[in-house]
């Protein structure tokens, strides 16, 4: 897999915003493989910067291997790991799809520890701030290429029913059901946030790249939670789909989430 150096971004932040806004444009594929680059002058113009700041954000989109410049013919966007097919997941199925993709992927445990409970865990899972519980952090990785960065909070009486080695080889609820859980239901809610240097270097991303974040948390049959979940995602590597049904008569017409109706979702 090709590597680019680690958390890598232009000096200034100026420079930062062009080449962010252009390994983005690469990344969702506005800017296509093979297709060249306007020319510094008209991307100076575009962002209203000077064309050293243009410079300095293409001299690192080409290090980090995103482009080829050749003096003459311009940048162009070459081929990378970066523009193949992002897992797609439809948001109305998306527990069980996750679920499917930690069987069909393979996960790096990157830390492992007890400790009180966070306050934002214990007033999410309504459980005391003193409570131990156990917390895992690992990376998701499809064909040799991180695409996710999870954090897991589990109660210490529930946690204790498998080991280490236990939680870097097998899905989270498979380990919970093992240990006796009966899972009820879960809320989740998904956002966007900024790659810290951690979780930067983790996905093999630059600091300050935007991802997406997913909170969870999951609760039994009597209600309580078992487990809260923090995730993080590379949007070059994920994606979220609806697909969604006009339902409805007159002025009652509306939208609502087809349920399964997603093609090519999964993992």
């Amino acid at each position: 897999m090709e590597r680019r150096a680690t958390a890598m971004l232009p000096e200034g932040a100026k420079a930062r915003r062009v080449y962010l806004s252009l390994r983005d444009q690469i990344a969702d594929g506005q800017l296509g493989v093979g297709e060249n680059l306007p020319g510094e002058q008209r991307l100076a113009e575009s962002f209203g910067v000077s064309r050293v700041t243009v410079r300095r954000a293409l001299d690192v989109l080409a290090d980090t291997g995103l482009i080829v410049r050749r003096a003459g013919s311009g940048s162009t966007v070459r081929k990378t790991e970066q523009h193949e097919k992002p897992v797609a997941m439809d948001f109305t199925t998306l527990m069980p799809q996750l679920v499917e993709m930690g069987q069909s992927t393979t996960a790096r445990l990157l830390s492992f520890s007890y400790g009180p409970a966070p306050e934002f865990v214990a007033r999410a899972m309504d459980i005391g701030q003193n409570e131990k519980v156990q917390i895992a952090t690992r990376v998701r990785i499809a064909e040799e290429t991180p695409f996710s960065h999870l954090t897991t909070y589990v109660p210490a009486s529930i946690a204790q029913n498998y080991s280490e080695d236990d939680l870097a080889t097998t899905p989270l609820f498979k380990l919970l059901e093992r240990s006796g859980v009966q899972i009820k239901e879960a809320h989740q809610s998904v956002s966007a946030t900024l790659a810290g240097p951690d979780v930067a270097d983790a996905l093999d991303v630059a600091v300050g790249s935007a991802l997406l974040s997913l909170k969870r948390v999951v609760r039994d049959v009597d209600g309580n939670g078992v487990e809260y979940l923090s995730a993080q995602y590379r949007p070059d590597m994920f994606r979220l789909e609806m697909s969604l049904t006009r339902v409805g008569r007159g002025s009652a017409r509306h939208w609502e989430p087809a349920i399964g109706q997603l093609d090519g979702g999964g993992t």
